[in-house]
């Protein structure tokens, strides 16, 4: 399902963070919340600072996977033959065997519920051919997001030196990584446990890294990260309402800390922040006139729910609002023709689809002769 309010991602950088709440306290050496709609810093500590971020990595991993899903690349249902590399790989793992093969959705639940790295790999040698193509493909996609503090060397997290990130980046690639994958990927985060090769005389039971998920309200996702040197980190959204926060904290001592702080944080930053609703599902946008269409002129509704993120003692308000039409004649009712872009005056801009409330259709010869001599007459 679409996102009500998509980001725009470009302007994430513009948005000023509010002032850090010192008495947090957090352990963390590094820590990170956002608003994911909208990209407002809600707390930062050394969010900058570069770290090692163990299999929290998988999260870039996965955003091409659905990218080559949505793109039509790669289907769930698709079959991946596990070569000897994959199969080799150790840390967390499902135990593939050379040439065994799994579907796309059971490597999918392997990576996101267990963190296995033996299937992300096999999952980068399908989609990029090699390892280093996809490496390569996650280090072209962290310019793309303008991350300027993260570079991968690996696709698992497992230990190298030049293979890291920091806190905000990390938050950025989760926001990246639900605004592809949506309630598919959610479903996937937010579930405790499965299985794999289920129908087999070895099902293999996946048990979720991430226990927030049944540890504390709306968490449903992201992921997590442990490695001797990166110590214990995780990514993780939750949403309650209208409102969706992502948190990262870094280098944590161990996963019990980890998980007090990132519930301290979520449940701070819902604290902070309220869902005003600005128009609702078919309220008009504005009345247009539509050229060389019948009828001619038309009301533009939206076609979902639009709001702003309010932060406690700020007033955001609507700074300008821009119309762009992408669909040609005929309009269908409530049918997508165009969107409307909304820029808020604290620097954010959300986009909200918009379509028409009544059939539009192109005039024909026979209109637009009766039209041609319409205007004959009164002039």
């Amino acid at each position: 399902m679409k996102k009500i309010i998509m980001f725009l991602l470009c302007l994430s950088f513009l948005v000023q963070p509010i002032q850090a709440n010192d008495d947090l306290g957090l352990q963390a050496p590094s820590a990170y919340l956002m608003e994911y709609s909208t990209g407002k810093v809600l707390y930062e500590k050394n969010a900058l600072e570069k770290m090692f971020p163990a299999s929290m990595t998988k999260m870039m991993g996965l955003i091409l996977i659905y990218e080559a899903l949505d793109s039509g690349m790669l289907q769930l249902d698709e079959m991946v033959s596990v070569s000897e590399n994959a199969a080799s790989m150790g840390g967390s793992q499902i135990y593939l065997e050379p040439n065994e093969m799994m579907s796309v959705s059971d490597l999918l639940k392997a990576i996101c519920i267990a963190s296995a790295n033996d299937a992300m790999v096999a999952m980068a040698e399908k989609i990029g051919g090699t390892v280093t193509n996809f490496v390569n493909q996650m280090n072209e996609k962290a310019k793309e997001l303008n991350l300027e503090n993260t570079h991968f060397t690996n696709t698992t997290g497992l230990h190298d030196d030049e293979h890291y990130s920091c806190a905000k980046d990390m938050a950025m690639i989760g926001q990246e990584l639900i605004r592809v994958g949506q309630e598919e990927l959610l479903a996937i985060t937010s579930t405790y446990d499965a299985y794999v090769r289920e129908n087999t005389a070895s099902p293999f039971w996946l048990v979720n890294t991430n226990k927030l998920v049944k540890q504390l309200e709306g968490v449903d996702g992201l992921k997590t990260g442990f490695t001797q040197e990166a110590k214990s980190c995780i990514t993780v959204t939750a949403k309650r309402g209208d409102i969706r926060l992502i948190s990262v904290v870094m280098n944590e001592a161990d996963s019990k800390i980890r998980n007090a702080e990132s519930k301290q944080l979520i449940d701070y930053g819902f604290s902070l922040v309220s869902y005003v609703p600005i128009y609702e599902v078919h309220d008009i946008y504005e009345n247009v006139e539509i050229k060389l269409a019948s009828p001619k002129n038309v009301d533009l509704v939206f076609l979902e729910p639009v709001g702003s993120i309010q932060v406690k003692d700020q007033v955001v308000s609507i700074k300008e609002m821009q119309l762009k039409i992408t669909a040609s004649l005929p309009y269908e009712v409530h049918e997508k023709i165009g969107e409307v872009t909304i820029h808020f005056d604290d620097g954010t801009v959300i986009a909200a689809d918009v379509g028409v409330n009544e059939r539009v259709l192109p005039l024909t010869y026979f209109d637009l002769v009766l039209s041609s001599m319409a205007s004959l007459l009164t002039n």
